[in-house]
């Protein structure tokens, strides 16, 4: 059974930066398409970002491209999420995922719907101040 917990979570004013990550054990963790979602308060969640398993593709919502940057960390087991620039509209539990197909050369809109990950972290408060 894979487990995925996140850190890295706080609070930042606006303009700072936070790092989360994400440790996934109990699976072939390069297999997996790792994406990373957030539920701002009182809505939906939605899709922030992945990259993709076989060639480490990143994909990221327009609202965070430019600011955002995932990336599979220095531990085989680690996926980061680099958080720039941040505003408080990016205030959100962020949670992050694993899609486990293993299809190769799927894409955006694929990655981007959280029906298609099998594995959920149970999420990391990240609240921005203005």
């Amino acid at each position: 059974q894979v487990q995925l917990v996140e850190s890295g979570g706080g609070l930042v004013q606006a303009g700072g930066s936070l790092r989360l990550s994400c440790a996934a054990s109990g699976g072939t963790f390069s297999r997996y398409t790792m994406g990373w979602f957030r539920q701002p308060p009182g809505k939906e969640r939605e899709f922030v970002a992945a990259i993709r398993w076989h060639d480490d593709t990143p994909y990221y919502t327009d609202s965070v491209k430019g600011r955002f940057t995932t990336t599979r960390g220095s531990s085989a087991n680690t996926v980061t999420l680099q958080m720039n620039s941040l505003k408080p509209e990016d205030t959100a539990v962020y949670y992050c995922a694993a899609e486990a197909s293993r299809r190769m050369f799927l894409g955006a809109t694929y990655y981007s719907s959280e029906e298609n990950y099998s594995y959920w972290g149970q999420g990391t408060q990240v609240t921005v101040s203005s």
